[in-house]
């Protein structure tokens, strides 16, 4: 039954999405169906709606469910000083969902002592170039196997005031009509010997230097910084699951090899909480 129960759960994500697109396309057209047809539709319609109420039933109990695993030490994805948000050191699931293997994601913003990272306000759409991380090499967390790419979405501006996030969150849900193509943006995802998977993502477009099938070694440049897919400004989205698709993966703890946090001189393995600096000096190459 537990099995049954989590195989479910992992697909609520999918069985959500078309269910979600029968109810949303009776309300288009389902006045202007007859007979038969309508018959079917209302049938449909019932289906949907009771697989929607499951879906969702699932997504509460379902992470009771989830086997625990332990911290799996990787090399971060960035170089120099960055600022944390999003952090599975402050909560879990750290952005809120558990939905597209993020439940242990965390978001690094650049934010180098020797240039201004511009600050939330002001304009409501600023040029992603404006921010130092746009750009910015993106390495490959973990020795493995690219199993998955996508590189050709476009950089939108930042959101850059609450006028910004309200347009992002209206344009999230269009997003997600896409699934997590469209959520991720432009990203690489890496298959090591054990089976966990390292997904990098937001990437710049065009930027991204392997190819499925590559080999490649932790600490190789695999793109750019960019700000691509949901993404308010330009930042560097890392996560680890326990399947190559971001629909059915469930995400798996991170630490981050030889980081120092903040102002702390020594370096430890682990990852910063909100709003704390990660300075990858000491990250070995």
């Amino acid at each position: 039954m537990k099995h049954a129960l989590l195989s479910a759960y992992r697909c609520r994500g999918p069985l959500y999405y078309v269910a979600a697109t029968v109810l949303i396309g009776y309300a288009v057209v389902g006045h202007h169906l007859g007979g038969d047809i309508a018959a079917i539709a209302r049938v449909a319609v019932a289906v949907a709606l009771g697989v929607a109420v499951a879906c969702v039933a699932l997504t509460l109990i379902g992470p009771r469910l989830l086997p625990k695993h332990q911290p799996r030490l990787v090399l971060p994805p960035v170089r120099g000083r960055w600022l944390a948000l999003n952090s599975p050191a402050t909560k879990v699931p750290s952005h809120g969902v558990r939905a597209y293997g993020q439940a242990y994601a965390i978001d690094l913003c650049h934010d180098p002592v020797d240039r201004e990272r511009p600050q939330f306000g002001g304009t409501a759409l600023r040029r992603s170039d404006a921010y130092p991380g746009f750009g910015e090499p993106v390495y490959a967390m973990v020795d493995g196997v690219v199993v998955r790419v996508v590189a050709g979405l476009r950089d939108h501006r930042a959101r850059s005031n609450l006028l910004g996030i309200a347009l992002m969150m209206l344009e999230g849900v269009v997003r997600e009509i896409g699934g997590p193509r469209f959520i991720l943006g432009n990203h690489v995802v890496m298959e090591t010997e054990d089976g966990a998977f390292a997904a990098t993502a937001h990437l710049q477009r065009q930027s991204v230097t392997v190819r499925v099938g590559d080999r490649v070694r932790a600490g190789e440049m695999i793109g750019r910084c960019g700000n691509s897919g949901n993404s308010s400004e330009p930042h560097v989205h890392a996560q680890l699951m326990d399947r190559a698709s971001p629909w059915t993966g469930q995400g798996l703890p991170i630490s981050f090899a030889a980081i120092r946090v903040g102002d702390r001189a020594e370096s430890i393995d682990g990852v910063p909480a909100n709003q704390e600096h990660l300075d990858t000096t000491a990250t070995p190459s």
